[in-house]
């Protein structure tokens, strides 16, 4: 199966309206796929940005033809599972085979709002796990009554798809992967060392996720120049660079720049794929293709060069991953 070349959509870093304007951009550019964040905060006063993803979702799909996916938590916090059941049912009926849905276990950063505790990462999965079965049923047609970490109560959804949307598991990690493979539709996780990828979809197939679809999260910066590139992203990411329980666990903007103060731009360059020639990007991508992957999704960090990104990208990078 021929991999998907997607647009990663920062809602961290552009007002709605501009991420709309920008992925219509990526479609007309070749991009064959988008997806999205879904956060109430940015990780950093620099990103300063954070528009509802659910709101924005429905006006995308209208605006593209593109396949989209949203990654967020339905483990009961700012969102309630019979909830987010309701709106991801809703996009599925309007479009349908168009939507998916990438779950996790959540950061405070996006959940502390409703002033709930915050639990160690074993009962977020567990809470993660409820969520989706309680999706699943009420998708199903089924009038749910569930009492366990997440409480519902005799919901039922009146709007439902012919085809409920695809679950993705979303992990860091190969105990997340390795748990996610039995129940998840598929696993997303985000770009690193090859090793590191491979050792990740190996845990999910050993966990019962083997045939079944993988997605990449890819971020990059990309401008005129290698030093300008590092810059965008030292500037705009450094603070989402952190290991993955730091990002769990930090409750505001303003501790996530705090904790990446004294982050260098050597730090950012061995973590993140930063570079100014298209070739050195292609190059990456196609050792990412080799994995499996279905579909991989760009972010690009540098917010300057956006337009830039898409224009040459979809000029000189997609046609030749296409060809391959």
């Amino acid at each position: 199966m021929a991999c998907r070349i997607g647009y990663h959509a920062s809602h961290e870093q552009y007002a709605p309206g501009e991420l709309l304007r920008l992925v219509t951009l990526a479609e007309r550019a070749g991009f064959a796929s988008g997806m999205c964040s879904d956060h109430l905060m940015p990780w950093s006063e620099e990103e300063g940005q954070s528009g509802f993803a659910w709101s924005w979702l429905g006006a995308a799909l209208q605006a593209t033809q593109l396949p989209f996916g949203v990654v967020t938590v339905p483990g009961g916090w700012r969102y309630h599972p019979a909830v987010h059941a309701q709106a991801a049912a809703t996009l599925a009926e309007m479009f349908p085979g168009r939507f998916w849905m990438a779950c996790g276990s959540g950061e405070w950063l996006n959940e502390h709002v409703v002033g709930d505790s915050w639990p160690p990462k074993a009962e977020r999965n567990a809470r993660l796990r409820e969520g989706v079965d309680v999706m699943r049923a009420l998708w199903a047609g089924e009038t749910v009554t569930h009492r366990g970490l997440i409480t519902v109560d005799e919901a039922k959804l009146y709007v439902r798809p012919s085809e409920p949307p695809k679950v993705v598991a979303a992990a860091l990690s190969e105990e997340t992967a390795e748990w996610a493979g039995e129940w998840a539709d598929g696993l997303i996780t985000v770009v690193g060392e090859k090793e590191g990828m491979q050792k990740i979809i190996d845990a999910f197939h050993r966990g019962g996720g083997e045939g079944k679809p993988l997605y990449l999260q890819a971020q990059l910066s990309f401008a005129k120049t290698d030093g300008e590139a590092l810059e965008a992203a030292w500037r705009q990411w450094r603070a989402a660079m952190h290991p993955s329980p730091v990002l769990a666990q930090l409750k505001l903007p303003a501790e996530f720049d705090a904790a990446a103060e004294y982050t260098r731009r050597e730090d950012v360059a061995k973590k993140m794929r930063i570079s100014a020639d298209p070739e050195r990007h292609l190059e990456w991508l196609l050792g990412d293709t080799e994995l499996g992957f279905e579909e991989i999704n760009l972010h690009c960090v540098n917010r300057r060069e956006q337009e830039r990104f898409i224009e040459v990208f979809g000029e000189h990078v997609l046609p030749q991953l296409r060809k391959a």
